[in-house]
């Protein structure tokens, strides 16, 4: 699976609050909806500007705060294409894979990202290309693949259990 798309890049310690702000989350359920207001308190472009196959780089520590699940969410049905990060907190790696956006440990890649290059990430080959070169990365667990391919966890969960 390759993913390519524009680079929208953060710092360290972006938190759920401003991924998908507080405010909405007990106001919006529809995903369409929550998608308008993905980044909103960080960089308020991001919802409008965002187009299908899209990266987001972050620094350490993404996604930290609280487990809410609206800040996958909103980025994946925003079109994000998948996120690179100098690490994530542990609760939203795993949103990430049950939602099918791929999460990707790259500290190197991080450094050499410039906000706005086109990016390359070939999941089989653990590799992201950009404009200052290619960067390997551990290729996700089998399981993971599989997930995202199936479109998350319940989409995975109900073919292994034959019920699609």
């Amino acid at each position: 699976m390759t993913i390519r798309g524009r680079v929208w890049k953060y710092g360290d310690s972006v938190n759920t609050d401003v991924i998908f702000p507080g405010k909405y989350t007990y106001t919006v359920s529809d995903p369409a909806e929550m998608a308008q207001y993905a980044m909103e308190d960080l960089d308020p472009r991001f919802a409008q500007e965002v187009r299908p196959g899209d990266i987001v780089v972050g620094g350490t520590n993404f996604g930290c705060g609280s487990s809410r699940e609206q800040a996958v969410t909103c980025l994946k049905i925003a079109g994000v294409g998948a996120i690179i990060g100098k690490s994530f907190a542990r609760i939203y790696y795993r949103n990430c894979i049950n939602n099918a956006l791929p999460a990707i440990i790259s500290p190197e890649a991080v450094d050499a990202i410039r906000d706005g290059e086109e990016v390359e990430i070939d999941l089989e080959a653990g590799e992201i290309r950009c404009p200052a070169g290619a960067f390997t990365f551990p290729p996700l667990p089998q399981v993971a693949m599989e997930m995202i391919a199936a479109g998350g966890l319940i989409p995975h969960t109900r073919k292994r259990l034959g019920l699609e």
